[in-house]
């Protein structure tokens, strides 16, 4: 039975004392611990190497004390797995050097082995169940599978990902034949996670925001609905869709048990959009976490009263900047956890 259990409450609905609370990307560029082991290893030696993911993610366990822990991982490990060459450059972000845009290069795509080819993952899912001791649940993730497919055909981060975009409107049989092995293979993947310990899942819809309401629904949900649908009878699944308040009402009607909201929609216009009764998470600006301590203190808390304590998981509205305080990240921590009302 695990220790602190708040998280896994919240996601069932229950009531509880106060909300749990924890951040994406918590593990990660803004604890100087995290940077001295980025400046010994390479990004995906990071991630291929259990040891190193499981202290990685350990980490701000020990050090803000948030009441879940999410696993080391990049979205990224999924498309390298399919057979995608993926580089990862400093200050450049990801770099696919040979993007797809051809049925001829969707075709070499493929639905992996995943024990043979991401079974480094499951060994840093046991490993960091084992050091996390039972303390705090273990949130596993993925990118959804139209985040995924942007980088894929984009071949590089953009502000618009028009390319990809452009690819799915005029090339729509290769485009939906990519997202249906990347959903296959997020599918496999997070299944594999889940048995190996992880106690919740995350989707990552990082660049939904990117496509028309319509759009949305061809391209990305129906997608991100097959996983849920595939998960829902083993584990609580999270969806989080950057930029996609238009979705929440369909999201809400699906078997997911939580919906991150980002900070651009408001509490109530989050519980208006996703019918009221769905457990909501987020969305505190990252960039808030900038402001002096008592700011900080102060707007956690007036985002629990606008949220409710129930219901609600306490995040931010995309994952921690890497030049956030340690101080400030643990304010942000500390202000939920002395919430009472």
């Amino acid at each position: 039975m695990i220790k602190n259990d708040l998280f896994l409450r919240a996601l069932n609905n229950e009531t509880v004392e106060r909300p749990p609370v924890w951040m994406m990307r918590q593990a990660g560029r803004y604890l100087p611990e995290f940077r001295a082991l980025r400046d010994k290893y390479d990004f995906f030696t990071r991630c291929e190497t259990p040891e190193l993911a499981a202290e990685i993610t350990v980490q701000p366990i020990r050090i803000v004390k948030p009441d879940a822990a999410i696993l080391f991982s990049d979205i990224l490990v999924v498309p390298r797995a399919m057979g995608i060459h993926v580089e990862l450059k400093d200050n450049l972000g990801p770099i696919i050097p040979n993007p797809i845009r051809s049925m001829e290069q969707v075709n070499q795509v493929v639905v992996p082995n995943i024990e043979e080819t991401l079974g480094y993952v499951m060994d840093a899912v046991k490993l960091t169940k084992e050091m996390l001791n039972d303390e705090v649940p273990l949130i596993g993730f993925a990118g959804s599978p139209w985040t995924i497919f942007c980088y894929a055909v984009e071949g590089k981060g953009s502000k618009s990902f028009d390319t990809a975009k452009g690819f799915c409107f005029s090339n729509p049989i290769a485009a939906h034949t990519l997202l249906q092995k990347i959903t296959d293979t997020t599918i496999l993947y997070l299944k594999e996670k889940v048995k190996a310990g992880c106690n919740a899942i995350q989707i990552f819809d990082s660049w939904g925001g990117m496509l028309s309401p319509v759009d949305y629904q061809e391209f990305s949900w129906q997608y991100i609905n097959q996983i849920v649908e595939a998960l829902a009878p083993y584990t609580k699944v999270i969806v989080f869709g950057k930029g996609c308040w238009f979705a929440l009402n369909d999201m809400a009607k699906s078997k997911a048990s939580a919906l991150g909201v980002d900070w651009t929609c408001s509490a109530r216009n989050a519980r208006y959009l996703s019918g009221g009764k769905i457990t909501l998470q987020g969305n505190f600006d990252p960039s808030r976490l900038l402001s002096p301590i008592p700011t900080i203190k102060k707007m956690v808390h007036q985002m629990i009263d606008e949220f409710g304590k129930d219901s609600y998981i306490v995040n931010l509205g995309h994952g921690i900047l890497p030049n956030i305080p340690v101080d400030h990240a643990k304010a942000f921590v500390e202000a939920v956890k002395e919430y009472n009302k």
